[in-house]
């Protein structure tokens, strides 16, 4: 974004934008807050196939940047961070969801591999292993880890919605929920119940969401405590959201 011409304080745009409805105010806002943009887009990006640019990501965060900042109104108590980090992030799914970009042959395996995970756990009474999703799937492991690597493709969705927005954001501080009363009961209480479930993952799965969605880690650095590759972190990452996605809808939560 080009330099401004004005300088002006955070509290100076936001009473100029308030008060005059002032479009360099706003603009000023929007490159102030640049950097949730940036946070969210590449939290999103990654695992994602390299053809989704994140660039694309970052621009339609920039559109829920700044509907958030219109809409904004510091009476209800919250931050603007608090309520703009949901907006940013649901600007991008949505512009992901539009794009259609994750072939069928993906979502037919994916849902496979739900479908197997699903069986497996009622029958087991545990979490399966790769090995037995593998065996149910009449597939070898490593064609099941090739699945579960494209099914990273489509994990974007509102299951990480939930559960990434009590990471924090790291130059403007913690991520709350939105002021709106109902929707601060629907996340409580869908958060508690992915909390839950995330606590009877496997120990690989639950420490790859534990390291990704609470430490802030990358997949990269979640690889090097792991002693493992990024490629594999990305299938363990996904294997755990289907897992937690199955037992979602089995309690009608997701």
């Amino acid at each position: 974004m080009n330099a401004l011409p004005v300088r002006l304080t955070v509290d100076e745009a936001w009473r100029r934008w308030r008060e005059e409805s002032s479009p360099l105010a706003r603009e000023w806002l929007v490159v102030h807050y640049a950097s949730l943009v940036k946070f969210v887009a590449g939290r999103l990006a990654a695992g994602l196939p390299r053809q989704v640019d994140t660039g694309d990501l970052a621009s339609a965060g920039v559109f829920g940047l700044m509907g958030a900042i219109e809409r904004y109104d510091p009476s209800h108590g919250a931050k603007f961070e608090t309520y703009a980090i949901p907006r940013i992030r649901g600007a991008i799914l949505d512009s992901l969801r539009s794009l259609d970009w994750v072939p069928r042959s993906v979502r037919s395996r994916t849902k496979s591999i739900e479908s197997a995970i699903n069986a497996l756990e009622h029958e087991l009474g545990r979490s399966p292993s790769d090995e037995e999703i593998a065996a149910r799937l009449e597939i070898p492991v490593d064609e099941l880890q090739s699945w579960l690597a494209d099914a990273a493709a489509g994990a974007v969705g509102p299951l990480d919605h939930v559960v990434a927005d009590s990471q924090p954001a790291p130059t403007h501080g913690g991520v709350q929920h939105p002021d709106d009363p109902g929707a601060i009961v629907a996340d409580a209480d869908m958060r508690r119940v992915v909390r839950g479930e995330v606590g009877r993952l496997p120990e690989r799965e639950r420490t790859v969401m534990l390291l990704y969605y609470d430490e802030g880690l990358t997949l990269s650095e979640i690889g090097e405590v792991l002693g493992v590759t990024e490629s594999r972190v990305s299938q363990i990452h996904s294997k755990a959201v289907l897992m937690l996605r199955t037992r979602l809808r089995a309690a009608d939560v997701a």
